[in-house]
């Protein structure tokens, strides 16, 4: 039965896999920033993507209407004996937004490499996406809920695949403290998605950058 399992599981990280960091979602903040953001981050994929555990952490530059970020994730499906470690960035540009629009507009560009580890190759996935987003005018708070479309190119071990996938998910900040939580869900041609939720924390040091 053990090696049934394995086999599976084998079969199933055969395909390139979800998302840009393995095991997370494709976070975003159309509204960006400027200044330094900290983000720790957690994410449960689903069956079709492997269950399991992911924990991550993020270093976002904002400076005018672009940002740029690099992190690092580790995801330990259920089934395997080893995790799998990405290490990649993006970079967002504001096309529409600011204190005196009502909302936002970004398009957003990342890339990330994953380790091999189980019998599996190593893989990359390139992503391109739009985000939209209706910030609140919340006293005390700063509420951004957002939604993001986009394509996912995934290449592993010679196999090459492009999937659509969205995102649905809501910046929360109290001053310079914050949460961030998102639900991915990456459709499968041949039927399925794999979809994951994310939740997690940053911390922001707005730099005097003069811009």
């Amino acid at each position: 039965m053990r090696a049934v399992l394995t086999l599976g599981f084998t079969v199933l990280l055969a395909t390139p896999a979800a998302a840009q960091w393995l095991g997370e979602p494709v976070w975003n903040s159309p509204k960006g920033g400027t200044g330094v953001t900290i983000s720790g981050d957690y994410a449960k994929p689903n069956s079709d993507y492997g269950k399991g555990n992911t924990w991550g952490g993020r270093a976002s530059l904002g400076v005018g209407t672009l940002a740029f970020t690099a992190g690092v994730a580790r995801w330990k499906p259920d089934l395997a004996t080893d995790g799998f470690t990405s290490i990649g960035g993006n970079a967002a540009f504001r096309l529409i937004g600011g204190s005196l629009l009502p909302f936002a507009l970004n398009l957003q560009v990342g890339a990330a490499r994953t380790d091999s580890a189980n019998s599996t190759p190593a893989q990359t996935a390139v992503t391109g996406a739009a985000g939209f987003s209706v910030p609140l005018p919340t006293p005390g708070i700063s509420i951004e809920p957002y939604f993001s479309p986009g394509i996912r190119y995934h290449s592993s071990g010679g196999t090459n695949s492009t999937e659509f996938g969205y995102v649905f998910g809501a910046n929360l900040s109290f001053g310079l403290v914050g949460m961030h939580v998102a639900y991915d869900n990456e459709k499968l041609k041949g039927g399925g998605s794999r979809r994951v939720f994310g939740v997690g924390a940053h911390v922001d040091f707005h730099l005097p950058l003069g811009m």
